[in-house]
């Protein structure tokens, strides 16, 4: 018999026989001549209710169902006698699958998100958890067909390399030297022997991939897991995360900066369209605004103006900020916070930002000391894109490796594109798990990944 989902069911329009259900207890009460069970499959945030009449030849069995069982379910779609759901199935028959026991640690209360981070394994099952990673599956559908119906190719890029996109040095080795037989040479570690015979990390970035692609498959995107060893404990980083990279063949800064506000644009719209009943449950209990807020992005134009302008901004807004900011340092939170949501109250793209404190791979401008580069900032989260149009010019880019330090032996390959048929483009990283905390309102990054990857933290 076909297995049917309840959000199908909970969907209907026409009462059916020959249901088959299959999910997990939530809860159970008995009556004198019935058993109320609310079942869950995970496809939906709605229970569908079971009446199980004792009649049924393991009803005694049925009886012993505890919050977190598994059952099998067969039986109709009838029109419910009691308020609060449209249908209810009459059970015929009820498998039990598995019981919980009395220390299942999801009973029917409210726990905190501390505590679930300890049981990562078992959230999803909540109501909270469930929704938010449903929507974390929805979106990543729609940026793929997002991508695809605007005729970008799909890539995936390697997940070890060779390379440092970001040039900050926040790396994970990848190595199969045991530790107490690395060798030493020059006082730095000898990679020789290694397995790729020089040293391994995983990626940062899939963007200098990805541009190669662009100067051969014309526009591009990847999207996958990126990894940064940087020790810190905020609620917005982790030390792996998924991340959206497109790359624009013939692509200028505008071009980034038109692309990036319309993906940002049409998935708070997809998600306001496609998740109603899961963003409802974030909207009642996590964040009273947050219907409101992805509305106001997905139906604004985004503020442009040059870094230049938001410092000048931020300086004579009469706030007193904890980091003093000024021509030449990056923006911090506050400083981010206060343009989207104080100042401007809506999405905000800076651009033309200074070359020093930006990568070697970002283009200079005509002025020698800004780049072409830009980030988007969001209200609620601050920065959610950050990208620039690449430097194409060889001369210039080789300038820019030497002020880097940076080899260019390493990155023979990356500076022998420019040599062969370079053109201008443009490209930049959307942090997934930023965009689903402005989607659902958490404020916790290790809340919308599936098993959280922090300092201190790998237990699943």
């Amino acid at each position: 018999m076909k297995r049917h989902k309840i959000i199908s069911l909970l969907n209907t329009e026409t009462a059916a026989i020959d249901i088959l259900i299959k999910g997990w207890v939530r809860t159970r009460r008995d009556s004198t001549d019935f058993s109320f069970i609310e079942v869950n499959d995970g496809s939906c945030l709605k229970n569908i209710q079971i009446i199980a009449e004792k009649d049924l030849s393991n009803y005694d069995d049925i009886k012993k169902l505890s919050t977190g069982s598994a059952v099998a379910v067969r039986g109709d779609l009838v029109e419910s006698k009691g308020g609060g759901q449209k249908w209810e199935v009459q059970a015929r028959h009820i498998d039990t699958i598995s019981i919980a026991p009395d220390s299942y640690p999801l009973q029917k209360k409210r726990h905190t998100d501390e505590y679930l981070r300890t049981i990562a394994h078992l959230r999803p099952r909540t109501n909270k958890y469930g929704a938010a990673f449903r929507i974390r599956s929805d979106l990543s559908f729609a940026i793929h067909k997002f991508y695809k119906d605007k005729g970008f190719k799909y890539i995936h890029t390697p997940v070890i390399t060779g390379s440092d996109c970001e040039g900050a040095g926040e790396l994970f080795r990848v190595t199969t030297i045991e530790p107490d037989k690395v060798e030493r040479r020059d006082g730095k570690t000898d990679y020789s022997t290694d397995f790729f015979g020089k040293a391994a990390n995983l990626t940062v970035s899939g963007q200098l991939s990805a541009e190669m692609f662009a100067l051969a498959l014309g526009d591009v995107y990847t999207f996958g897991p990126t990894f940064r060893a940087e020790n810190s404990n905020t609620r917005r980083h982790a030390a792996e995360f998924w991340m959206l990279e497109p790359e624009i063949a013939f692509g200028d800064i505008n071009d980034n900066m038109d692309l990036g506000e319309e993906t940002i644009r049409h998935l708070t719209g997809y998600a306001l369209k496609e998740c109603k009943e899961d963003l409802g449950l974030f909207g009642n209990f996590v964040d009273k605004n947050l219907l409101n807020n992805l509305e106001n992005i997905s139906s604004s134009d985004f503020i442009r103006l040059p870094y230049e302008d938001a410092v000048d901004i931020l300086q004579k807004s009469g706030v007193k900020f904890e980091y003093e900011i000024s021509f030449g340092k990056d923006l911090q939170a506050e400083h981010e916070n206060y343009l989207t949501e104080k100042h401007f109250k809506k999405p905000v793209i800076l651009y033309n930002y200074p070359k020093n404190i930006k990568p070697f791979y970002m283009r200079v401008n005509d002025d020698d000391k800004t780049v072409a580069a830009m980030d988007i900032l969001v209200p609620g989260i601050g920065e959610l894109i950050g990208g620039s149009q690449r430097e194409e010019r060889l001369d210039v880019l080789e300038s820019r490796m030497d002020e880097c330090k940076l080899s260019k032996e390493d990155y023979w390959w990356y500076v022998d594109s420019r040599r062969f048929g370079t053109v201008p483009h443009s490209g930049f990283g959307l942090g997934f798990e930023r965009l689903l905390m402005l989607v659902t309102g958490i404020k916790n990054i290790r809340d919308v990944i599936p098993f959280p990857r922090t300092p201190g933290s790998i237990d699943f």
